[in-house]
């Protein structure tokens, strides 16, 4: 291949047109690297998080200690330690309330968790949407690239009595590097797409299956008469559920 048809040369003298798109092509590129990269990162400290709160959480520990360490922390607790401290709080309170059945506090203290549940579900597929578009429609921009470059070169041969391959090559060439830019695109958006949701599926259900299991403790411990001194501790949005 020679410097006249080198991918540098092709770009530099393709039409306004083309060079709009193929600029396109590589900013949603570079973006969808970027949320690749920060995906990768979420993904896996959210997982390092629930394996190191499960770990806690089934350790034989007091359930109350464990919650008051989590709700006087500075940071906002994120993942299965919000659910956990969501749904907790909410189950404490509702057991200082009259008139509540067991099967009412239960509910409540789900409806708390699903709340956290879904909010931490929304943090991690945020961007995902940009990934599947972007695996999506580069091909279609790409090949409105190729499209539109094909037509300029027949236009241009149109005055033409007779044309030649080395007429013909450059803008067809020209034409095909939006495609080629469109699918370099596409493809690593569409492939970390399907692991990232796939990711993401898998954590809902450890989350649910957490759920389940913090219910059946909530279940356990509805029933039993609260203390004076825990109901001191539940004003502090703390119980005295064990494990």
């Amino acid at each position: 291949m020679n410097n006249d048809l080198s991918i540098i040369s092709l770009v530099w003298n393709a039409s306004p047109v083309v060079q709009f798109i193929l600029a396109l092509l590589l900013v949603a590129s570079i973006a969808s690297w970027a949320v690749i990269i920060d995906k990768q990162r979420l993904l896996k400290e959210a997982v390092k998080a629930a394996a190191t709160f499960e770990a806690k959480f089934w350790s034989g520990g007091d359930l109350s200690s464990l919650y008051r360490d989590i709700a006087r922390a500075d940071a906002t607790p994120l993942g299965m330690a919000g659910i956990f401290e969501g749904g907790f709080r909410e189950f404490g309170r509702l057991r200082q309330e009259s008139g509540l059945g067991a099967e009412q506090i239960i509910e409540g203290a789900r409806r708390a968790m699903r709340v956290s549940q879904l909010r931490e579900t929304d943090r991690l597929e945020h961007n995902l949407a940009f990934l599947a578009t972007v695996s999506s429609t580069s091909p279609y921009v790409g090949l409105l690239g190729t499209v539109w470059g094909i037509m300029s070169s027949f236009q241009a041969l149109g005055g033409v009595q007779s044309a030649t391959i080395s007429m013909v090559a450059p803008g067809i060439s020209e034409a095909l590097v939006a495609t080629a830019m469109g699918l370099f695109a596409a493809i690593p958006a569409g492939f970390f797409f399907n692991r990232y949701a796939d990711q993401v599926n898998r954590i809902e259900v450890r989350y649910d299956t957490f759920m389940e299991e913090l219910s059946a403790i909530f279940q356990r411990n509805a029933g039993r008469p609260v203390s004076r001194d825990k109901a001191a501790a539940a004003e502090r949005h703390a119980t005295g559920v064990e494990s």
